[in-house]
């Protein structure tokens, strides 16, 4: 679909939601995010309770990895209001692809994340997990997180098919924007893969440099994700998540 405003012509998409609000949550994200003027964002050209319509990417070859991942802290640095806050507009009751996710905001990330992030996908799949796992794992928590971290500016969603490149490097698409830990974005990155990582990483680390032991709290970061892979696509990430929480301690 091409739109025109004067003498600009946009080459755009048109998604559908899966259910009523998910769109206008997603172009929330999508707003929240291209205000810190980090990494790039498509412009949202509007949105509705059914229908959102987005910028098209021209993918082309992964490149400028390390200007991606100088972008990725300063999107992160930008911030939030508290761990688990929505985007300005967004909704307290979100999704992450096609699961519910709860914006309840918190002072303290390791409580916000055991309650928030892992303990309601157990309760979810709770036929294809043992619930004292995670319990246990988040008994952990607060004595592995790392040092306190103020609420990061999150994509909340961000696996590598959420990262498109065009000629210019990364853009990103599809968020489940939320205020959480920095490392969180990053976790999702090594989890599903992503082109040219250890460069990304590196040059992150060069703009925002992580905390001693960021590589050790890896696992601790993936557990949401896989909770939610289990809740959307069952056994084959059950295993995942319960051996991310076993790992723990």
């Amino acid at each position: 679909m091409v739109l025109t405003d004067g003498n600009q012509r946009y080459e755009t998409v048109v998604k559908r939601g899966h259910t009523p609000g998910a769109t206008r949550a997603e172009a929330a994200g999508l707003r929240w995010l291209a205000e810190a003027d980090a990494v790039r964002i498509p412009r949202v050209h509007g949105a509705d309770d059914t229908w959102l319509v987005l910028d098209r990417v021209a993918e082309a070859t992964p490149s400028h990895a390390e200007e991606f991942g100088r972008d990725l802290a300063r999107l992160h640095a930008a911030g939030a209001p508290a761990f688990g806050a929505p985007p300005p507009g967004g909704l307290p009751d979100a999704w992450i692809g096609t699961a519910p996710m709860r914006n309840t905001p918190s002072d303290s990330w390791p409580e916000w994340y055991a309650e928030h992030r892992i303990l309601p996908y157990v309760r979810m799949a709770s036929d294809l997990l043992d619930p004292a796992v995670f319990e246990r794992a988040c008994a952990r928590i607060p004595s592995i997180a790392g040092p306190p971290e103020p609420p990061a500016r999150l994509h909340g969603d961000l696996w590598n098919g959420n990262v498109l490149w065009d000629s210019d490097g990364a853009v990103l698409i599809d968020p489940a924007a939320h205020g959480g830990h920095r490392e969180t974005d990053l976790a999702m990155l090594h989890l599903f893969g992503c082109p040219q990582l250890e460069r990304i990483v590196a040059a992150y680390d060069e703009v925002a440099p992580l905390a001693d032991g960021y590589r050790e709290r890896i696992a601790l970061h993936q557990l949401f994700p896989l909770l939610v892979h289990t809740v959307l696509f069952g056994r084959s990430y059950a295993g995942q998540a319960t051996a991310a929480a076993r790992s723990l301690g």
